[in-house]
């Protein structure tokens, strides 16, 4: 599971900074999630981020530069994109995509634990 550490250290140093967010790292979508509050908010894959944003803004998001559709079972999954990194090299794109994921994280619903044992208890 290879991803970019340099830019997950850049998404722990930005979340480190935001006030009354519980912050949970699994590895998830061959990549390091970084949950917020419980729920999936934003990942680091290879050296792009994977995005889950509010789906109203997706044709907005996807004028950006490094905006590349996620595909799932051969269809694009609205609300989740992949971000080159030409789309965040720049400290004000970084920040406006994790925003965007933070925004949407707050009204988001967190999807349903698995039953079984998820501790290893």
């Amino acid at each position: 599971m290879a991803y970019d550490i340099n830019l997950a250290d850049r998404i722990r140093a930005y979340l480190s900074e935001l006030p009354d967010f519980r912050v949970e790292e699994k590895n998830m979508f061959n990549g390091l999630a970084f949950m917020i509050n419980g729920k999936m908010c934003v990942n680091v894959s290879g050296d792009n981020l994977m995005c889950r944003f509010d789906p109203a803004i997706q044709e907005e998001l996807a004028e950006r530069i490094g905006y590349e559709t996620m595909i799932m079972k051969g269809k694009g999954l609205k609300g989740y994109c992949y971000v080159t990194p030409e789309g965040f090299t720049a400290r004000n794109d970084f920040k406006f995509w994790l925003d965007v994921c933070l925004a949407f994280n707050a009204k988001a619903k967190a999807s349903k634990k698995e039953s079984g044992n998820e501790s290893g208890k």
